[in-house]
Order: structure tokens, then C-alpha cells, then sequence
């Protein structure tokens, strides 16, 4: 891997990598943008098959959540943190307060939070060492638990699919098919359940199907059903990649909106979609509620404001449909165009302001 080639074609600020040999530390943290502020991403510990495929990683992770903080209306950029080991068997104290020493030396140009194989204990152990995490124990002021935040935002993102495609963003009487039944789709089904909506639901977990059946009075179907279902909103919560050439023609749902990540196999898969007429809200967008959520965590968390501000979640999914239309081209480009002009918009905002203020320094 050409890592200067591939950190000039898309941009990227900085790549720091953390060695610590007494903990067994190996990270690699990417700063992708810091246009709108200091960059915010998650920390992941995964077992990576190479240190290639960590890099890439990382680095692939931080430039999403440079579109996912800007598409969100954050003043934050994108960073991301892997961290390369097995999270159940090589974790240490040392290890994580080591990490924090490397964040607290970049100065708050990054900030990191809880991702896929850390916990809220590996942020408090972060924390012991700096501030710049976020996502740590309520003991510390944090926000708790991000799941019913995320499932709001991705109900009223919903809501505004469902108002491109039906004409009313009301979703009494709709039948959503919602795939994976975990903390976050608990919620969402509680929200659709209380305005009317009918629930056709599947999961592995048994437990997690019967919870919401009995709760919320849904159908369960198996796993590899959920696609064909007469549904008009089709709301994937689980794997990501369902959205693929084997899914595609079973699809009888108008609208896809679910909290999952990374829903569509390939970028060629969004435009089969949109060709096919199919109303879809792009997933970092819709599920941007957890991040918004410990984002305000920098401010000393008000949850009322953070609810406040996940609410702009549906006003993003409906700007987006304005510019799919305006530049005929799918939503999930049209989302990219949405961070991409506000990133550019305040790059000129700021860039103006540096020079205003060179000129007073020059006596101007």
C-alpha cells in the first residue's frame, strides 16, 4: 500500500501510529478532515489479518465519519482509532490509558469514543489519561447508553422517506419490515408501534423476536423471508451489505430506511435503487443519532438539546431527496454532495476569516 498516494487522493490530514511495547499497544489513528472542527471518530479493536488491512481500515472508517459529522450539521470532522488485537483476550489497563497518552499528545485535533470491540470501561480508562473520549461512564457526566438517541433519529428519518414517497410523512397504518431486533430497533419499534404502524419483524435471537412480538404485537418471519414481504417501508437494522444483487428483486418495499451501517453492497447497488424508484435514506445520515448524541458530551451533555438536535435528522433526509432531484442523482451520492457543500462552504467561511485576520495583524 502507497500510503502518501492514497492519503493525497482522498485528502487526508494525518496518520499517527501508536506503539506501546509494555501494554502490547498497536493503533493507528487517521485524521481524514478538520475542516468543521477537531475530528471525531470511534475506537476499534479488531484481530486484522494485516497491518495493510488495519491501515486501510482506519483510514476508510475516518473519511465516513467526515461525511457522517458534516451530513449530521456537526462542527466536527472525521477521525477513527483501530486498535489491532482480539478485544476478548488482549485488552489491559495499560493498553487503553497508553492510547489515551497518544490522543492527549495530538492536542484535541481528535477525539474518540466507544466502536465495534471497546467498551465504556476501555473509554474510562482512555479518559484516565485525557478528555478528548467521549462515551464514558455517566460517573463522569457522560451520556449513557446512545441506542433510544440513534432509533429516534432514525424514526423521524423515516418519517421524511416516508413523506418522499407517499406524500405524508405519517406512518399510522404503514407496514415496516424491520431486519434485527437489537437495542436500537427495539426502540424504533416502539416509536412505529405507538403511531399505528403495523410490524413485520426478524432476528437470529429468538428472545429478541418474542420480546417484540408480545410488546408491540408484530409478525415474525425467518431471516431470509424479510426481503419479499408486502411492506411499503423496508427498514434494515443488522448486517450491513443487504442491500445486493440477491436482495434487490425481492424487495416490494417503496422506502428504505433502517439504522444499519454500510447497507449497500456496493455503490452500483444505490443506483439499481434509485433507478427502480425505490426512496432510500443513506444510512450514515438516518443513524446519526449516536454521534450526535456524544457529540454533545463536548458541550456537557444536555439531553434535551442533544434530542433537539437529532430532530435535524429529518430535515438532512429531506434535503437530501432535494438534491437527488436538483442534480438527478441517487441518495446516496446526494448525501455525499450534502457534507461535501457544507465541508466547502465553511472551508471558504474560514479561510476568509484567516485572511481578515492576517490583515489586522499586517496593521490592514
Amino acid at each position: 500500500m502507497e500510503i502518501f498516494k492514497y492519503l493525497e487522493k482522498y485528502d487526508y490530514e494525518q496518520v499517527v501510529f501508536c506503539q506501546d511495547k509494555a501494554s502490547g499497544l498497536k493503533a493507528i489513528i487517521a485524521i481524514h478532515d478538520t475542516t468543521l472542527g477537531p475530528a471525531l471518530g470511534g475506537c476499534r479493536m479488531w484481530t486484522y489479518a494485516s497491518e495493510e488491512q488495519a491501515i486501510e481500515d482506519a483510514l476508510r472508517l475516518a473519511r465516513g465519519m467526515t461525511y457522517k459529522n458534516a451530513a449530521a450539521g456537526l462542527n466536527l470532522g472525521g477521525g477513527k482509532t483501530v486498535i489491532i488485537g482480539d478485544p476478548f483476550q488482549d485488552k489491559n489497563e495499560e493498553m487503553f490509558r497508553a492510547l489515551g497518552r497518544f490522543i492527549q499528545g495530538l492536542n484535541g485535533r481528535y477525539i474518540t469514543a466507544e466502536d465495534v470491540g471497546t467498551t465504556v470501561s476501555d473509554m474510562d480508562l482512555i479518559h484516565e489519561e485525557t478528555d478528548y473520549v467521549t462515551g464514558i461512564s455517566p460517573t463522569f457526566g457522560s451520556s449513557g447508553n446512545p441506542s433510544p438517541i440513534t432509533a429516534y433519529g432514525v424514526y423521524l428519518g423515516m418519517k421524511a422517506a416516508a413523506k418522499e414517497a407517499f406524500g405524508s410523512d405519517s406512518l399510522q397504518g404503514r407496514t415496516v419490515a424491520v431486519q434485527g431486533l437489537g437495542n436500537v430497533a427495539y426502540t424504533l419499534c416502539e416509536y412505529l408501534y405507538n403511531e399505528g404502524a403495523k410490524l413485520v419483524v426478524t432476528d437470529i435471537n429468538q428472545k429478541a423476536i418474542d420480546r417484540v412480538v408480545n410488546d408491540f404485537n408484530a409478525v415474525a418471519v425467518e431471516p431470509n423471508e424479510i426481503y419479499k414481504q408486502e411492506v411499503d417501508i423496508f427498514s434494515p437494522c443488522a448486517l450491513g451489505a443487504i442491500i445486493n444483487d440477491e436482495t434487490i428483486p425481492q424487495l416490494k418495499a417503496k422506502v428504505i430506511a433502517g439504522s444499519a451501517n454500510n447497507q449497500l453492497k456496493d455503490s452500483r447497488h444505490g443506483d439499481i435503487i434509485h433507478e427502480m424508484g425505490i426512496v432510500y435514506a443513506p444510512d450514515y445520515v438516518i443513524n446519526a443519532g449516536g454521534v450526535i448524541n456524544v457529540a454533545d458530551e463536548l458541550y456537557g451533555y444536555n439531553r434535551e438539546r442533544a434530542m433537539k438536535r437529532v430532530e435535524t435528522i429529518y430535515d438532512s433526509i429531506a434535503k437530501i431527496f432535494e438534491i437527488s432531484k436538483r442534480d438527478n442523482i441517487p441518495t446516496y451520492l446526494a448525501a455525499n454532495r450534502l457534507a461535501e457543500e457544507r465541508i466547502e462552504r465553511m472551508a471558504k467561511s474560514r479561510s476568509q476569516f484567516l485572511k481578515n485576520e492576517k490583515n489586522i495583524l499586517n496593521g490592514r
